[in-house]
């Protein structure tokens, strides 16, 4: 009984239901086993109970014009059907059929209309979730008489999508699925756009909390598919709890990010930013242009991983000691380029160019802060194309300030949602640490374009779209190939 009842904890027909009533409708199930490729039910025979999947994947069929049968999709765990049954009378309308070992919890009709006269926050339950099933359809139903939606393929929708993006997508894509771009960012305001859709991509700055979640899954979303590497902008244990699976892009080009870290380094350290500027309006003066030598000078990578290695190779090549922290050493690699991996602190203490390529997780969110900045070399020179939650802004100013930190690139910053990947060159900037960051001359500020080279975005959209593609196969979980899974 208690296993029942956890399960039904998760599934949105049930989810919200007081415990009196999530006893009784756990009390009420008969627990039934299907065989691979055995029929559940075949369309047209009377439907007489509802059922939630509990385990193993069903395929839903339909017979075609020609006789045959034609998947319409795979439903998985936590989803329920036969639920308008439960009032009427009625057939069947489409095929089951197991696509693998499949747990099925059932309650026949009588019973349920028992359960709903006993319990009224179930009838509540009902309603909402079949309220927001029409919505759902009703979306489609507007989509197709717009002719959004002529055939059968998976549909995909695209959340704070640029050109560049949309053009790369396309050319891999090659027609093979349904693709909608839209230009807003996804968040509460916006989920209901996915309605229809039973894959959304998102990327860095969507905002994927449990409430936008909780309303991609009432629209029917089952996978949520981001095209980049972080994912710390999503609720992974609300996706689980509403069963969407979370799928990323855990490497696209190493070599795009860390190859702008080194302009970043090149550029603030010889002024080139600073002397075409001066160039153009006919400034020819060398004053405050002098830079320095990597060859010889000392670079500390955070982060050892496909990125700090690509930067820790191209740094190495300029002749600069390397030192390295990673919270998963790695002896060998240190051997084989002469790096030297060292504790964090004696990193930040020790290195001229400090560049970070961590994730941000509770443990490094600010890493970077006043106690750390105080303890670097003077003159240092931080670089951050990761995550901006790494660095404390206001002690990164105070740093800039006294002299104390003396250049700073950043790809990407911590409030950067707001303005990054927007133009915003006709509004007054608010924030008020961006607006001091951008006010000092050795700091270099650029817009998360770490990631945009031609090969990226190509590999960004290969890996994104393979991702789909296993979805449609009908994996889930941790069957899929980059799945992210909660902690915890």
């Amino acid at each position: 009984m208690e296993e029942i009842r956890s399960f039904l904890k998760t599934v949105a027909l049930f989810a919200d239901l007081p415990d009196d009533a999530m006893t009784a409708v756990a009390g009420s199930v008969e627990r039934h086993t299907i065989a691979p490729d055995e029929l559940l039910f075949r369309e047209g025979d009377p439907a007489s109970s509802m059922f939630i999947i509990e385990q193993g994947r069903v395929q839903v069929q339909k017979a075609g014009q020609k006789g045959t049968q034609v998947t319409l999709r795979v439903m998985t765990p936590g989803e329920v059907g036969g639920l308008t049954s439960m009032a009427v009378e009625k057939k069947r309308s489409a095929t089951l059929r197991a696509r693998d070992d499949v747990r099925l919890l059932c309650i026949d009709r009588s019973r349920f209309q028992q359960l709903l006269a006993e319990h009224p926050p179930l009838v509540r339950s009902v309603m909402a979730f079949l309220s927001a099933k029409v919505r759902g359809k009703t979306y489609q139903l507007a989509n197709l008489l717009e002719g959004k939606e002529t055939d059968t393929r998976v549909r995909v929708a695209f959340f704070d999508a640029k050109q560049y993006e949309q053009q790369s997508f396309e050319a891999r894509n090659e027609g093979a699925m349904g693709l909608q771009f839209f230009e807003a960012r996804l968040g509460p305001t916006t989920a209901r756009l996915a309605t229809g859709f039973p894959v959304v991509c998102a990327f860095v700055n969507d905002d994927l909390g449990a409430e936008t979640l909780e309303q991609l899954a009432s629209a029917g979303v089952q996978l949520l598919a981001m095209r980049c590497a972080g994912y710390n902008n999503v609720d992974l244990k609300a996706a689980a709890r509403l069963r969407i699976s979370v799928v990323r892009v855990p490497a696209y080009s190493p070599y795009a990010v860390a190859e702008h870290a080194v302009a970043l380094i090149l550029t603030l350290n010889r002024k080139t930013h600073r002397a075409y500027n001066r160039v153009r309006e006919g400034n020819f003066s060398l004053k405050g242009l002098v830079g320095v030598d990597l060859h010889g000078r000392t670079a500390g990578i955070v982060g050892l991983g496909k990125i700090g290695r690509c930067l820790a190779a191209a740094l190495g090549g300029f002749g600069m000691n390397l030192l390295g922290y990673d919270a998963y050493p790695n002896e060998d690699y240190a051997k084989r380029t002469g790096l030297r991996f060292v504790g964090l602190d004696e990193l930040i203490e020790s290195s001229d160019i400090i560049s970070l390529h961590a994730p941000l997780l509770p443990e490094t969110h600010h890493m970077i802060d006043a106690t750390r900045i105080a303890r670097m070399k003077p003159g240092v020179m931080l670089i951050n194309t990761s995550r901006g939650g790494l660095v404390d802004a206001a002690a990164l100013i105070q740093g800039l300030k006294r002299g104390h930190i003396g250049a700073a690139g950043l790809d990407v910053y911590e409030e950067e949602s707001d303005y990054f990947f927007e133009d915003r060159s006709d509004r007054v900037i608010t924030d008020d640490l961006l607006a001091r960051l951008m006010s000092f001359p050795n700091v270099l500020i650029t817009s998360h374009q770490g990631f945009l080279t031609e090969d990226a975005l190509a590999n960004i959209a290969d890996t994104t779209l393979s991702n789909i593609r296993e979805y449609v196969d009908g994996k889930r979980g941790e069957a899929l190939t980059n799945v992210v899974l909660p902690v915890g």
